[in-house]
């Protein structure tokens, strides 16, 4: 009786594959606590070809977020929210939609960055300046330019952009890491608004009110000048 050859999986498809059992394992038992034995046994797969494909677990590691941040294109969509022309309101309504969304969809992510930013600083350092610092610093300019026309209040421009993603950020956390939502659970809509109505009435100069222009702010720096 003739037997069947093994199918041969191409390259690309054996690296995500590899990927997402690796995502999973490190979400749950952090970077420290996997194994690459685990990893192997859990896309079952040989170890060695894992590192057939990722010389080390550190590679492998680096490939995952690099492939959850181009896949989530979170920049790309930031750029088009801000660019949009629509309110000030509507824009950072749409920024905090998108980030409760994305963080619902893909828990795993956030808890694979949680665990990496508890275990080895350096891996949390470089996540902040390859992925995150460039978010911040798009939504920063959009508050800049805001301050210079007038409608928003002369403040740090990257303390602010923080201080809205931080609120979002953090909802999402007691929602999904702490398990707030089994006692509380919110749409989606009305957080976003919710939250972005509060950073608003903080930010916007309103009718009849002239802002106070002292020290302009520098958000590349995060300091005063």
């Amino acid at each position: 009786m003739a037997t069947t050859a093994p199918t041969r999986v191409p390259a690309r498809d054996r690296r995500l594959q590899i990927m997402a059992a690796a995502k999973g394992l490190f979400a749950r038992q952090g970077f420290e606590g996997t194994t690459t034995r685990e990893i192997a046994q859990r896309a079952r797969v040989n170890e060695a070809i894992i590192f057939r494909h990722f010389p080390s677990k550190e590679e492998l590691y680096w490939a995952i977020i690099d492939h959850e941040c181009e896949l989530g294109a979170w920049r790309q969509t930031l750029r088009r929210q801000l660019s949009s022309g629509g309110s000030d309101r509507k824009v950072f309504v749409a920024i905090a939609e998108d980030i409760l969304v994305r963080r619902v969809r893909d828990g795993g992510l956030s808890r694979l960055l949680l665990f990496s930013a508890l275990e080895n600083q350096q891996r949390s350092q470089r996540f902040f300046q390859t992925h995150v610092a460039a978010y911040y610093e798009l939504i920063a300019e959009y508050i800049g330019r805001r301050i210079e026309q007038g409608a928003f209040r002369p403040v740090n421009p990257l303390l602010a952009a923080r201080g809205f993603v931080g609120m979002v950020v953090y909802h999402s956390l007691i929602q999904e890491i702490y398990g707030g939502k089994r006692y509380q659970d919110f749409a989606v809509k009305e957080v976003s608004e919710t939250l972005t109505d509060i950073w608003l009435a903080g930010m916007e100069v309103r009718s009849g009110q002239t802002p106070r222009r002292e020290a302009k702010p520098n958000h590349s720096s995060g300091r005063t000048r």
